[in-house]
């Protein structure tokens, strides 16, 4: 049968793609947003204000209302109270992400909204072709011109689920920015993109910023706002600290900020806690002998001693996670041998570590970690719950003492503790996994990227956390893609390249250098 050629419209962007002079104009303005949830007041009198062709930052610790402003933006709650102006045409209602869209507001969040198993050119068409049949062949060349000038290194045919997470990043925001986006807000955007990958994402920023798209950006990597970044706004406790020209806010002023407090260096942590000094400070909790799984890692040796804390290093893809997972038993264990104690034992699966006092907080949270619909209650017990045993289940009394404790003990933001996980934010999650393996007072803790995606302030509560419980005689392995987290929390770091160990380094060779050219230099 032949197909109808129907004409599509060519993608906006292409008519707008030319570098034009922009002259600085608000595109959006937000003022005295308010947003309450029972028992708490998630914004407080909020302004933000965007202008076209700026790229502008939106910070915060986690629970600070970066993501209720968002999700007000974009139609996702509703506020409370307070006006949203868009390009300077008057006051807008913005009841649900479609009424945003149509106003030219688009997000590009964190994990991928496409449909992976559709090629590059469907995906920046699905939804707009209004029930009728298709010209493919034009919409191919359109999306290939579209790429071409955007510098995306992706075929219009490609199936998306081929192409790098950067690259699917990429595409979202070109979708994004041509349904006529005027404001484009891009939420943790780089959080799994290797260096290359972002100066790419960024790359894109930049031209899209010169067209005249204001962009809001949010992220917890500090180095990434002074890069690309004009201007900063911050918030804390949901309310506004200020709004900040990138120039005139050091770095350290912008922690400070963020956290409510001055705060001359995030570096010397160590200093604030003695390392182990019991008797059995020298012996080997845990040991590892051409220890493999089914997940491609090299047969590798690894040992940590009581009140320890280690760590593996390397690039991204080294197999640092993997080595994790098997001494976990989270992966299928192919080889090698493992002793507690200097006694031999046998991991197969995590109930078995976990009878041997390992406790394991996985990489991703969401998919490993949190069980969204259960209350932060059930998520803490749960780890204990399991050594127990389901059919001997905990008290309600019981279950809300352990509760409470930890949420108490590690300052968990929640409304109660019959809250969802789900609800809380990124980092408040994270000291729910935590506190989950602390109530089963493990001799063995496993924290693999505990820090990533959370802000400033709880990374450092969990860096001092780890170093406090090292100095109690706990034993930590400690990974995370930010060497200089690394080197302020690990005593001895094994480096990895390839899936497999080609260093280890300790003492004086504790230093970012020596582990690039240990990277760089294999053995």
């Amino acid at each position: 049968m032949r197909q109808e050629s129907v004409r599509t419209t060519a993608p906006r962007f292409l008519k707008e793609i030319e570098v034009m002079p922009v002259e600085e104009k608000q595109v959006l303005t937000m003022r005295g947003i308010n947003k309450s949830f029972p028992g708490v007041k998630a914004l407080q009198n909020v302004d933000f204000t965007l202008n076209k062709g700026e790229i502008h930052a939106l910070m915060g610790e986690n629970g600070a209302g970066k993501s209720t402003l968002i999700k007000v933006l974009t139609g996702v709650y509703s506020k409370d109270a307070g006006t949203i102006c868009l390009d300077g045409k008057g006051e807008v209602q913005i009841h649900s992400p479609q009424d945003a869209q149509r106003l030219g507001i688009s997000t590009v969040y964190q994990e991928i909204t496409l449909c992976p198993n559709l090629t590059v050119a469907e995906n920046m068409f699905i939804g707009r072709g209004e029930g009728r049949l298709v010209d493919w062949k034009s919409i191919n060349a359109d999306t290939e011109k579209l790429l071409k000038k955007l510098d995306i290194p992706a075929k219009a045919t490609q199936q998306l689920a081929n192409c790098s997470i950067a690259v699917q990043q990429m595409v979202a925001i070109a979708r994004a920015v041509d349904m006529d986006c005027k404001v484009l807000i891009l939420d943790e955007p780089t959080s799994s993109l290797d260096e290359q990958e972002v100066e790419k994402l960024f790359g894109l920023m930049r031209d899209l910023k010169a067209m005249g798209v204001g962009i809001i950006f949010v992220t917890h990597f500090l180095d990434q706002v002074y890069e690309v970044c004009d201007k900063i706004t911050v918030l804390r406790d949901g309310q506004l600290v200020g709004e900040y020209e990138i120039k005139d806010l050091p770095r350290v002023q912008l922690v400070a900020k963020m956290l409510g407090k001055e705060m001359d260096d995030l570096s010397d942590i160590k200093g604030e806690n003695a390392a182990y000094a019991g008797k059995d400070a020298d012996e080997k909790v845990f040991e590892a002998s051409g220890l493999q799984s089914n997940a491609g890692i090299k047969p590798f040796d690894f040992y940590i001693q009581k009140g320890e804390v280690n760590g593996f290093t390397g690039l991204l893809g080294s197999g640092r996670s993997e080595c994790v997972r098997s001494i976990f038993g989270a992966d299928r264990v192919i080889g090698g041998h493992v002793k507690v104690h200097g006694k031999e034992v046998k991991i197969s699966k995590p109930l078995d570590a976990m009878k041997n006092g390992i406790a394991y907080l996985p990489e991703d949270r969401k998919v490993d970690g949190i069980i969204g619909d259960l209350s932060v209650r059930d998520n803490i017990i749960l780890a204990l719950q399991v050594l127990t045993g389901f059919f001997k289940p905990f008290s309600k009394a019981k279950a809300n003492a352990f509760a409470e404790e930890y949420i108490k003990k590690l300052n968990i933001k929640t409304a109660s503790a019959d809250t969802p996980i789900k609800s809380l934010s990124g980092g408040n999650q994270q000291k729910v996994i935590l506190a989950r393996w602390l109530l089963m007072h493990p001799e063995y803790l496993i924290l693999d990227e505990p820090t990533r995606g959370i802000d400033v302030g709880t990374k450092v509560d969990i860096q001092k956390l780890v170093l406090e419980l090292a100095s109690e005689g706990m034993s930590v392995t400690f990974i995370s893609s930010e060497t200089d987290e690394m080197l302020r929390t690990c005593s001895r770091l094994v480096v990895m390249r390839d899936r497999k160990v080609v260093g280890e380094l300790s003492g004086k060779d504790l230093t970012q250098n020596k582990i690039m050219s240990t990277i760089a230099g294999g053995e």
